[in-house]
């Protein structure tokens, strides 16, 4: 037997080694917010704590005790090494396990690290096949920082790679910090850091109204001119909603680095107290997708996603794949032709017909205006008069801007491809153009409803492998549709079609050989 640093060589020759022994300080770290909550507990009660706290703080003993011990097992029983075929974890007291992955078919490679574990000088390894589920993921947590770099590097160089001509694509920028008050959290991270405080308060049996910083406050407030305080306290949200976003950027994308490690490797890098490191590999990459949000697109700013398989979940895939945060949006287009390998020009998409615009205004109308104005025109005809004015304001305010997001929101539409590439754009709130390599085009479904079969329209869905697994063509014209697909993904239709001896000419696009 050789020390607990390497363990005993297997049949392979190389060394079983440990995670590092500081792996155990890191899982002590989840004390801090039970901790912090008992303190603020007795600083609320003046240092009086209840039969609640002190039940409470046993607890924490209780289970610190058994967390602990099962680190210290857990720790003791978990090997790791690399062969030449392939990178294997073993681990398991009364049921062992041995897991393994082949190096040729490692597609991705990422570090990330806590604060707790940048503070240790650790970092989290996690090399993935691309596939979805546990069985397509290898996570080794934690790992001495230098060892986690190394091992990366290994891992990638023995999969195959080649060093990138012109790698770095984008760098962190202070100038972006511009951006991070267009979002919508500028409004929603405030209500939902008080909605987390206060059930934390409420958990450990003290309610929060009757703190006297608290109370005051809703006494003051209603005691108070209204058309004084409410806006007084819209900008107070405002002002620490701006205060929060920039700072959360600030902490997510400090140190930020986009760049291809080598022919084969897209990676982004970025965090401050939580370093992520995420590497892409080419042949999982499918497009990009250029996103604008209302607030961000006013303030002549967009972000840019990958188009990419194997990073996990669609919800892991949506917080893995995010390549460029909120900047200039020439700076995000810039970022889309490097990741492309081509100029990204979505400007020649085509219109949609005017029946789309005619929905959009519908359901604005029929979901956001009328509602809204019904119901307090019946409150005001059985209670009080007052709300039929109010109604009538509402129709008189919400209608106008109703309508203009409605012809955003048209104006947005767009679809089209050119080169290797299918455009696809909609949205106003959140609207994104993504371009896609048809080649990576699996299928198309086509959905419509009673409703725009009357107004000749229909949605063609191109699925994917990749990303949201499909992007919607909404509301493009019914009799183009089905020409369309076929002429952007050449074969994948044509057995199911009927042209006769002439394919339908597609406006605006020249069909490919």
């Amino acid at each position: 037997m050789s020390d607990l640093r390497t363990g005993a060589l297997g049949e392979t020759g190389q060394p079983w080694r440990t995670l590092d022994p500081r792996t155990l300080a890191v899982h002590c770290t989840w004390m801090g917010a039970p901790l912090g909550s008992l303190a603020l507990a007795a600083l609320a009660t003046g240092g009086r704590l209840g039969t609640r706290a002190w039940i409470t703080l046993a607890v924490i003993g209780a289970v610190f005790a058994a967390v602990t011990t099962a680190g210290v097992i857990t720790w003791r029983r978990t090997r790791y090494r690399v062969t030449a075929d392939a990178i294997e974890l073993r681990t398991g007291l009364f049921t062992r396990s041995v897991r393994a992955i082949p190096l040729h078919r490692v597609r991705n490679v990422d570090i990330t690290a806590n604060l707790a574990q940048r503070l240790l000088g650790l970092a989290v390894l996690r090399a993935g096949t691309g596939g979805g589920g546990r069985g397509g993921v290898l996570s080794l947590d934690c790992l001495a920082r230098p060892e986690a770099v190394r091992l990366r590097a290994e891992l990638l160089a023995r999969a195959g790679a080649a060093r990138a001509e012109d790698p770095v694509l984008a760098t962190a920028d202070l100038r972006r910090l511009r951006y991070a008050p267009l979002t919508f959290w500028v409004v929603g991270g405030v209500f939902a850091a008080a909605g987390a405080v206060w059930r934390v308060l409420d958990g450990i049996g003290i309610e929060p109204w009757r703190i006297g910083i608290v109370r005051r406050a809703f006494e003051d407030f209603g005691n108070s001119a209204l058309w004084l305080t409410i806006p007084l306290g819209l900008l107070a949200v405002t002002v620490l909603g701006t205060v929060g976003a920039v700072a959360l950027y600030a902490e997510n994308w400090w140190n930020y680095r986009l760049e291809w490690t080598d022919a084969a490797t897209l990676r982004v890098r970025h965090g401050m107290f939580t370093t992520r490191s995420v590497s892409i590999e080419r042949a999982r990459l499918r497009g990009v997708a250029l996103r604008e949000p209302l607030l961000l697109r006013a303030g002549g700013g967009a972000s840019v996603r990958a188009v990419a398989g194997g990073l996990g979940s669609k919800e892991e895939n949506r917080r893995r794949s995010v390549v460029l945060p909120p900047a200039s949006r020439g700076e995000a287009q810039s970022v889309c032709d490097g990741v492309l390998g081509e100029p990204f020009a979505p400007a020649e998409l085509t219109a949609h017909p005017r029946a789309a615009l005619r929905r959009r205004v519908v359901r604005a109308f029929a979901w956001c205006v009328l509602p809204p104005a019904a119901v307090l025109a019946v409150l005001g005809a059985l209670l009080t008069p007052v709300l039929l004015y109010c109604a009538a304001g509402w129709l008189v305010l919400a209608a106008p801007v109703a309508y203009g997001l409605a012809r955003d929101a048209y104006r947005g539409l767009g679809h089209g491809f050119r080169g290797r590439f299918l455009f696809v754009r909609s949205g106003t709130f959140g609207r994104e153009t993504v371009a896609l390599d048809r080649s990576a085009v699996l299928a198309w479904t086509f959905t419509d409803t009673p409703f725009s079969r009357r107004a000749g329209l229909v949605t063609a869905t191109a699925a994917v492998a990749a990303g949201e697994d499909g992007y919607r063509i909404r509301d493009m014209p019914a009799a183009d549709a089905a020409g369309f697909a076929d002429a952007a993904t050449p074969g994948l239709l044509t057995e199911f079609l009927d042209y006769g001896e002439q394919p339908p000419p597609i406006p605006g696009f020249v069909r490919s050989s």
